[in-house]
């Protein structure tokens, strides 16, 4: 599947020297080995995905962000015309009004995911941090001045709202605006929400960036072998052939060792990580602590009942319907331990440790390039339908997707939707694994939804939480069983089985387990005051324990790594909505293996669909009852079924 990796072609990477003689006639390099030499370069920039970065000037071509700025203010001053008469308005003029407001979101949305987006290339870079701040600086006074129009929406009664969007040319924003209502029993007074509003860029946003730029900032330092050393694209000292070499990496590619078949790489990975996160550790639990009291002040003033209501309305789900699916899963944390449990048979351990629980399983596993990756993931969206392929390849052709890891880099990988009348565009840190791979097919999954969903105008084209993790993980899954339609070994077959089971397993078990630390940490944070790096590191290991039971061994310094998550610090409770919609895409790829390329138009008028329906209308699309609790029964069911075909596999291959 995956190509040699050039890193240990001695002779292609060999340096290229002349002739040194003091004779006029010194022989030039052979033309051979600048041929080897610029083969060796192609093949390194391919691992590295060195060359593949997005054009971010397309979001304001034409233009400047102090023009479209300045065109914010614009539309905000006609809208203010409206202060004071939401209530009384006419059908036309709530069209009016709703047309200038989409207006205002796409002006606004060019500006600031260009400015973040430029900020997530470089958080070390002061420039783009302040063209963020002052981006968000000229947003919030704007947000201010049309406080009134959410508020007086919301007091309208249900029977004149109704009245208002009857009519079809109101469909562009109607599901939005009646969604907009479940607000109403937690919104404030117009003083206090402009207040909110106003404090907002000095206060939780600014220790959100904080975080982001203190955990971007993070190295590890690796000890390894000189011919593992080159595969890095960081500088590291001299090394001789054969002696250790030392790296100074980010921390996903500290993060990727532990992915690593040789458990002495994983543990001195882990290790490095656990020292790499030392450092500024207090100072990122105050910035933690500091965001949970924040958020306890806003819940209170609001009156919303737990740390999690708001979040769940947000997304569109009762309380009750959330913790059912906390629960269902929480009550079969009997299937993470049964596989780590496994995992360790086949390693030949006794007890994995938590650094021994991302380990390939592979025999061996060989860094993959991006052309082939491009290749394996454009190939299997084409399994599927010809044209969400058609539409990822413009990903690859057109500059929509910035790859390499660089120092400063966000770490992490996202999809940014940016505004329908522009194109999406896809942030990863490729490291060469094949779990990138996967990656790069999840986050091009989210990149089509956003897409296909772009007809439905700024209001409608994004999804709440709950579903928007549905095509990304139905492409990921795509992806991986059309690479096992291919695999004949078995062994190959049982790695690729465990990696999609793993994944399942990170994806549903391991989130909600995020999800109860989430919940002791907010619940701790209100009962007991500010929390200590200790106290976190507890509450942190209880909630893993929790899950793996006596299948894993946590030591002693993951207790810490808790402290570079960056959904707790920038949407709290969002964990949830990945186990979410894991189940949910599991239960949706059912229906495809059941029916076929018949199903192929229900899935893609799902993706078209994008947030303009609530979540149980559209999973109805793909017949799918969200509202059945007995629905997370079956998905779960789906994942034990995965546990057994890599159980399988791996007798097959003769692993245990």
């Amino acid at each position: 599947m995956a190509r040699e990796d050039p890193a240990h072609q001695g002779s292609n990477l060999g340096t290229v020297t002349t002739n040194t003689s003091d004779s006029p006639e010194s022989t030039p390099p052979s033309a051979s080995l600048l041929a080897d030499q610029q083969v060796a370069d192609q093949q390194v920039a391919d691992l590295t995905a060195a060359d593949v970065a997005w054009d971010l000037d397309t979001l304001i071509e034409g233009t400047d962000l102090d023009s479209l700025l300045d065109q914010s203010d614009q539309i905000a001053d006609q809208l203010e015309t409206y202060r004071g008469r939401v209530g009384s308005m006419t059908q036309e003029e709530l069209v009016t009004a709703m047309r200038l407001m989409a207006d205002l979101q796409e002006v606004q949305g060019r500006a600031g995911y260009y400015a973040m987006l430029r900020f997530s290339e470089n958080t070390s870079d002061p420039e783009r941090g302040a063209l963020m701040m002052r981006v968000q600086e000229r947003s919030v006074p704007l947000a201010t001045r049309l406080v009134f129009f959410e508020l007086e929406w919301a007091a309208l009664d249900d029977d004149a709202a109704e009245a208002l969007l009857d009519t079809a040319s109101l469909d562009f924003c109607a599901h939005h605006l009646r969604s907009a209502r479940r607000y109403r029993d937690y919104l404030l007074s117009e003083p206090e929400e402009k207040l909110l509003t106003e404090k907002s860029v000095s206060g939780g946003s600014a220790w959100v960036r904080l975080f982001d730029e203190l955990t971007s900032a993070i190295t590890i330092e690796l000890n390894e072998s000189s011919s593992e050393a080159a595969e890095s694209t960081t500088e590291s000292a001299p090394a001789t052939p054969g002696a250790a070499a030392t790296q100074t990496v980010g921390l996903e590619q500290g993060l990727s060792r532990l992915q690593h078949p040789d458990r002495d790489v994983r543990r001195q990975a882990a290790e490095a990580v656990t020292k790499g996160l030392e450092p500024g550790l207090r100072t990122r639990a105050f910035v933690f602590n500091t965001l949970l009291l924040d958020k306890a002040t806003d819940d209170r003033l609001r009156r919303y009942p737990s740390w999690i209501s708001e979040r769940n309305l947000s997304n569109d789900a009762t309380d009750d319907s959330v913790q059912a699916l906390i629960e269902a899963v929480v009550g079969r944390y009997d299937l993470p331990q049964r596989w780590y449990a496994l995992k360790a048979q086949v390693l030949g351990i006794d007890q994995l440790a938590d650094y021994d629980r991302m380990a390939s399983v592979a025999e061996d596993e060989t860094a993959i390039g991006w052309t082939e990756a491009k290749e394996i993931v454009l190939d299997a969206y084409g399994s599927f339908s010809p044209e969400l392929a058609g539409i990822a390849k413009r990903f690859f052709d057109e500059n929509w997707i910035d790859a390499p890891t660089r120092q400063g880099k966000r770490p992490g990988a996202f999809c940014a939707y940016t505004v329908p009348s522009h194109h999406p565009y896809v942030f990863l840190n490729w490291t060469s694994r094949p779990r990138d791979v996967a990656t790069l097919a999840h986050e091009l999954g989210h990149g089509l939804h956003a897409y296909m969903a772009r007809e439905q105008g700024v209001f409608h084209q994004s999804t709440p939480l709950t579903l928007a993790e549905t095509a990304s993980v139905f492409g990921e899954t795509v992806t991986n069983n059309a690479l096992l339609g291919k695999l004949e070994d078995p062994h190959a077959r049982f790695a690729l089985l465990a990696s999609t089971l793993e994944d399942s397993i990170a994806t549903v078990f391991r989130q909600v387990a995020m999800n109860r630390f989430e919940e002791s940490v907010h619940v701790s944070r209100r009962e007991e005051g500010e929390l200590s790096v200790d106290r976190f590191g507890e509450l942190w290991i209880d909630s893993q324990t929790a899950m793996v039971g006596d299948s894993v061994e946590l030591t002693p310094g993951y207790s810490t790594w808790w402290s570079y998550i960056p959904h707790f610090i920038g949407t709290p409770g969002y964990v949830y909505a990945y186990a979410y919609g894991q189940l949910l895409a599991l239960s949706v790829y059912a229906r495809y293996s059941e029916r076929g390329d018949s199903f192929v138009p229900a899935y893609l008028e799902l993706l078209s669909s994008g947030g303009s329906k609530t979540p149980g209308e559209l999973g109805r699309i793909v017949d799918c009852d969200l509202e059945d609790p007995g629905f997370w029964d079956a998905g779960l069911n789906i994942v034990e079924a995965q546990l057994d075909a890599a159980t399988e596999a791996a007798r097959e291959a003769g692993r245990i």
